[in-house]
């Protein structure tokens, strides 16, 4: 997982030289309605699907089906966990899962709604999607050897220095 932060750190940085806020609420609020968003959009989400995968120990990376001890990155947290502090971890891992798609979703929509309710449904119809999109991942994909992950990651890492060249073209 020490791959994950270089490529989530470098996207952030590029977010928020590309809207000229420093503050994470104000560069994704401004994100949108900047020059740098046609040019941002696709490799900011591109990279945080990529580093979901990673962080939510989802099945590219990690398959929690399995019960080898080598492959469980995220079950091996719970082994000794039942009732309700089992409950909570899979709560929390369920909310990791949500603000990942959240964020995902807000960046992807590129328009601003004038009603609430608009803005509502768009992004109900948005998490639907990403939802799907992480589950046809997880159906068509097999888990990767360990020793690809590290590429897949410094990959989206890759990915996020060429979002930051494309702003600073």
């Amino acid at each position: 997982t020490t791959y994950i932060e270089p490529a989530l750190f470098l996207l952030v940085g590029t977010v928020a030289l590309g809207t000229g806020q420093t503050s994470f609420a104000g560069a994704i609020g401004q994100f949108q309605g900047s020059a740098a968003y046609p040019w941002l959009v696709v490799p900011a989400v591109v990279v945080l699907l990529v580093l979901l995968q990673a962080e939510a120990a989802r099945v590219p990376v990690d398959d929690p089906l399995t019960h080898l001890e080598l492959t469980m990155i995220h079950e091996v947290m719970v082994l000794d966990h039942s009732g309700p502090d089992f409950a909570f971890i899979l709560y929390g891992a369920a909310q990791k899962l949500f603000l990942f798609g959240a964020l995902v979703v807000r960046l992807a929509l590129g328009f601003h709604f004038d009603s609430p309710v608009a803005a509502l449904l768009a992004f109900l119809l948005g998490m639907l999607l990403f939802a799907v999109a992480v589950g046809t991942v997880e159906s068509v994909m097999a888990r990767l050897r360990l020793s690809r992950v590290p590429q897949m990651l410094v990959g989206a890492s890759v990915l996020s220095v060429f979002a930051l060249v494309l702003l600073l073209r």
